[in-house]
């Protein structure tokens, strides 16, 4: 129907959001990665748990060519549903994922704030890296009745093989109560134990005015808690109520669906939207940790001073043929450690 803009966005839009997110994310996450394993030489539970989020993010980046394709192949896919069936599950999975993640950071700071000791024994290293699993296996668990409602369908107008989102099925029996039951559990659930543990650590910090901080607690819990709130209302929070208004549509108007075109595209361009968050989530890790940031400046620091150092060896040769030499190339692959003063 060219008077719709769904057909617009689904053909041009998202493939172009999903390129660049693919462009700009995964050399972002990638480096991410390599100095969460070869910079950073002690670990903390925000590391544990960052370095988690970062691992969702590639793995979720590296289906994303997939989806290109699909939308690119004007909507026609060609891969079988197996393969379908797993970039639908792995999309819904990596959601919750984040979700679960950016939580375990806020609650993290929470009993470090208001709990200092006992937090050790609540949630030793050991402790965290088998949280850090058992979210991975539940979200995995969650995401089974995607796998279910996942179809390959042939248009009967266009002859065209979609690989089918369990939002936009007519029959709403099944996913209507398993998107409120995400929405619930997944995300309001989330939601309420971070504003939970960020107000009770700033009423633990209020509560002892008297005592200085050095190290800025109360600072530092106020950039946590900021950042994880933006990330919910910006990202998930949309995406939560484009969802459940699409499937709503359906349910409420079946024989309907004309009423279904604004929801659809809404829910659309939330998904183009929310795919931005996996180049957000690196930024994240260096907002809050400090360790990881001084480290990612550093890498990017000392590639300025090689590349400037090696471009003005070349220049001082004179020789023409030197300076197009491989030798004046730079990588960062083997940056040395930087030394802490």
């Amino acid at each position: 129907d060219g008077h719709q803009y769904l057909p617009v966005v689904l053909l041009y839009v998202m493939p172009s959001f999903f390129l660049v997110v693919l462009i700009l994310g995964l050399p972002l996450n990638l480096l991410s990665l390599w100095i969460f394993l070869h910079r950073l030489r002690r670990w903390s539970r925000s590391t544990v748990f960052l370095f988690n989020l970062t691992l969702a993010d590639t793995s979720w980046l590296l289906a994303l060519p997939f989806l290109v394709y699909y939308h690119l192949n004007q909507l026609y896919w060609k891969l079988g549903l197996p393969l379908c069936t797993a970039v639908r599950m792995l999309y819904h999975n990596y959601f919750y994922l984040s979700i679960f993640f950016v939580t375990c950071i806020s609650m993290d700071r929470y009993l470090a704030i208001v709990h200092p000791l006992r937090s050790l024994v609540l949630l030793g290293r050991r402790k965290t890296s088998l949280l850090c699993a058992a979210i991975w296996v539940a979200t995995l668990v969650v995401s089974i009745p995607v796998a279910r409602m996942t179809l390959i369908q042939t248009c009967p107008r266009s002859n065209r093989t979609i690989c089918t989102l369990y939002t936009m099925l007519n029959d709403t029996s099944e996913s209507l109560p398993y998107s409120l039951f995400c929405s619930i559990i997944c995300f309001l659930l989330p939601l309420l134990s971070i504003c939970y543990c960020g107000l009770h650590s700033v009423k633990e910090l209020r509560r002892r005015p008297g005592r200085r901080d050095p190290l800025d607690k109360h600072r530092r819990l106020r950039r946590v808690l900021s950042a994880a709130l933006v990330l919910f209302v910006l990202f998930y929070l949309p995406y939560h109520m484009c969802r459940n208004a699409a499937i709503v549509m359906r349910a409420v108007y079946p024989d309907n669906p004309a009423l279904w075109r604004a929801p659809d595209l809404a829910f659309a361009l939330e998904m183009c939207f929310c795919s931005l968050i996996t180049c957000v989530n690196p930024l994240f890790s260096g907002f809050i940790g400090s360790q990881f940031r001084k480290e990612f400046h550093g890498t990017f620091a000392l590639c300025g001073v090689r590349a400037a150092e090696t471009s003005s060896d070349c220049w001082l040769t004179g020789d023409p043929h030197l300076r197009s030499d491989r030798s004046c190339a730079i990588t960062c692959t083997h940056v040395p450690h930087i030394v802490k003063q």
